[in-house]
């Protein structure tokens, strides 16, 4: 496994996260309609708010897992913030970043991850919206089309609950 390296801009980013003073608070139903609306267009049995902080990566919405956090070092998500567009793992033991990873080699048994991330108005990535398989495959075009358009959704939520 590889771990992600911490973003060039990882104080403001992290500064930028605790402004909108949206962790560990209670599930809301626009955030889960978009996790929900995420899983079903992507035909994913899985689909994710993730908002990484300085130790964790920690779950605004979950549609399909019973977790509500992992460790940032195990992250897909963490890799996910580092790149301006949409991260897709078709195949997870293929790709040397996600081979053994945990949350690949045990459950929930990982095969495939979209993340689309979550860009903050100055341009801070505060976590993704994602989608998550226990089978390997593709992401159809429309599909990442879909999840960078509901990721805008996520963070216009995010500032309206400012």
């Amino acid at each position: 496994m590889i771990g992600a390296p911490l973003p060039p801009d990882e104080a403001e980013r992290l500064q930028a996260l605790r402004d909108y003073q949206i962790l560990d608070t209670p599930a809301e139903a626009q955030y889960d309609d978009l996790t929900h609306l995420a899983a079903r267009i992507c035909g994913a049995p899985i689909a994710l708010i993730s908002l990484v902080d300085e130790n964790r990566q920690w779950f605004k919405s979950v549609q399909g897992l019973d977790a509500h956090e992992t460790e940032r070092d195990i992250a897909f998500c963490s890799h996910a913030i580092l790149q301006p567009d949409v991260l897709v793992v078709e195949d997870t033991p293929q790709d040397e970043r996600f081979a053994d990873n945990p949350l690949v080699v045990s459950d929930p048994s990982i095969r495939f991850y979209a993340g689309a991330p979550l860009i903050a108005p100055g341009g801070h990535a505060l976590g993704t919206l994602c989608v998550i398989d226990t089978v390997p495959r593709k992401l159809l075009p429309d599909h990442e089309v879909a999840l960078r358009i509901l990721s805008r959704h996520v963070v216009n939520q995010l500032e309206q609950r400012r």
